[in-house]
């Protein structure tokens, strides 16, 4: 599987769209990469960008961006309400898939070696590509921002660690640039019911990890307290893993806490939002909603709906789509604007790259059409699987019911256990749909490879059984799958809600249904296998499980006899 390295580099440029649609066009413009999102702040005067590429190609379309921003913006004249040192003020990257950090911070290198190098920009190295201990913190090496660059970049201590160390004309324009390499950064403002920068600042000052200097006598006018060093020793915020500032945003006419959080393993979105809001409260403040700056991952907004319905004592097991729902009805994601999923979760963006016409994307109209057409796929394997997440579909209907059934609020999360699992094989199953059909594909592809010579022939026959097995393999995947839904139906049968009961036993039939359909692919395609070791285990294993799947539909049929009768 290939490299994927994600790119947020943040420009100081908010309000001239000239400007900030010309930086996009070099990304969109760059191969081998994708833009995800171009998020432009008025009051901040600052844009962030998101893309994401194999490493080559992002170092290359980074590289290009920022000497495009080079040229465009003036930090001599640059005003803004957010913290920034440079034309492009940073540039993480961040591992995606199929690469570690220490990799990253590899690439991290590379780029700021060549933006040093070639543009004449002073570049600073942060957190996981820091070259020393101080320099991970992005605070410390932006210290004192753009004004203080001039005396900074000349002492030893803050030479930047490529390009030049001299204040010319050149860096007097273009600023410094911090490149790092980084966790995921979630950049989030807290939307606040007052226009009061300091009481924003406080809040923020609450929680973020820094916290707030000590004084004493605890006095907002006390004297600061120092250590033996001459430090200031600080009162620590509550959450881990986080900066805040508190900021009026003037295109809102609301104040906002504005954070980031660095380690959202430590301090998941909804438990700052939680926090914030306590802190808030305190003060007379209500947080009204949750700005997301740039793209999030999935899990974060996933995550974030179950501990809302877990607090409503609520199913888990509900489709990904109702969740996102929650997570943004909850945190007051659409307060300001509208939040859209799709466009904002960094995952659905690369899937939706990455689409190419998925049967399951279909309405049912559409597949029923499709299957009954001329064209060979999708065919019995894609159905079974298709039934299969039928099947897993109407058992986890009925533990959900169940776990809001009047009367079995004390049964909530037994049942919203049996809907999660639910979940996952349906889900899994639906993959399989498509993939029956890729794997048909493949062995048509196969089919089409050269054999004008002895060694094309090799190849060819080599790619076929490559193929087949693989198109072997994928219909058995569906039988295990399958079979799994008849521990839900069975569980949903004898524990659910029984006014559902002929639900699951309609599950039940779906679930036989996809086990015996896999069943006849699986024959089909092991018997074009040379490896006869192989197909027969399979089969063998196959036919093992259809005879299960008999016993258990004529048990649970019964059962749901019983009950209905």
């Amino acid at each position: 599987m290939k490299q994927l390295i994600e790119c947020v580099p943040n420009f100081s440029e908010g309000r001239n769209m000239e400007v900030i649609n010309q930086i996009a066009q070099v990304i969109e413009k760059s191969d081998g990469v994708k833009l995800l999102d171009v998020d432009p702040g008025y009051t901040t005067n600052r844009t962030v960008v998101t893309f994401v590429g194999t490493p080559d190609e992002v170092v290359e379309a980074a590289f290009q961006v920022i000497k495009k921003a080079q040229e465009l913006i003036d930090m001599r004249v640059h005003k803004g309400d957010h913290p920034r040192f440079g034309a492009t003020d940073v540039c993480p990257l961040v591992p995606v898939s199929n690469i570690s950090m220490e990799e990253t911070a590899v690439y991290a290198h590379k780029l700021a070696k060549r933006v040093g190098e070639e543009l004449d920009i002073p570049v600073f190295c942060y957190e996981n590509a820091a070259r020393e201990e101080k320099r991970r913190n992005l605070a410390n090496c932006r210290a004192g921002e753009y004004e203080a660059l001039k005396e900074r970049i000349g002492t030893p201590e803050w030479k930047p660690d490529f390009g030049p160390s001299v204040f010319s004309e050149s860096v007097a324009k273009s600023g410094a640039v911090a490149i790092g390499a980084r966790d995921f950064l979630l950049a989030v403002n807290f939307n606040l019911n007052t226009t009061s920068t300091r009481r924003a600042n406080a809040i923020a000052f609450d929680v973020r990890e820094k916290g707030r200097p000590m004084r004493e006598g605890n006095s907002i006018t006390g004297k600061i307290v120092k250590d033996e060093n001459g430090n200031t020793v600080n009162i620590p915020g509550t959450l881990k893993g986080t900066k805040a500032i508190g900021w009026y945003i003037d295109e809102y006419g609301i104040a906002q806490v504005s954070m980031n959080i660095t380690n959202t393993n430590e301090t998941p979105l909804h438990i700052a939002f939680e926090e914030v809001t306590e802190k808030a409260a305190k003060r007379g403040i209500r947080v009204t909603g949750l700005e997301i700056v740039g793209l999030a991952p999935r899990k974060t907004l996933l995550d974030a709906a179950d501990y809302y319905l877990t607090k409503q004592q609520r199913s888990l097991g509900v489709d990904e789509k109702e969740k996102m729902k929650i997570a943004i009805k909850s945190m007051g994601l659409d307060d300001l604007k509208p939040f859209d999923p799709e466009e904002k979760v960094i995952e659905y963006l690369i899937e939706k790259e990455n689409a190419t016409g998925k049967l399951i994307d279909m309405t049912c109209e559409a597949f029923a059409n499709e299957t009954a057409s001329e064209s060979p796929a999708p065919g019995g394997g894609s159905i079974s699987a298709y039934m299969g997440a039928l099947g897993a579909a109407l058992a986890t209907m009925v533990a959900n019911l169940s776990a809001h059934k009047p009367g079995w609020d004390d049964r909530w999360e037994e049942f919203s256990r049996w809907a999660e699992k639910g979940q996952r094989i349906k889900d899994d199953l639906l993959y399989l749909v498509d993939e029956d059909t890729n794997s048909f594909n493949k062995i048509m592809a196969a089919f089409g490879l050269p054999k004008s010579t002895d060694e094309e022939k090799n190849a060819r026959s080599e790619a076929i059984q490559e193929a087949t097995k693989y198109a072997t393999e994928i219909p058995f995947k569906t039988m295990q799958r399958s079979f799994e839904v008849f521990e839900l139906c069975e569980a949903m049968i004898e524990k659910g809600n029984p006014n559902s009961v002929s639900d699951a036993g309609v599950g039940a039939l779906c679930a036989k249904a996809a086990v015996t359909g896999a069943y006849l692919n699986v024959k089909i395609n092991a018997a074009d296998l040379k490896d006869r070791v192989f197909a027969a285990q399979i089969t063998g294993a196959a036919k093992d499980l259809v005879e299960k799947a008999n016993v258990l539909e004529k048990e649970l049929l019964r059962r749901v006899e019983e009950v209905i009768g």
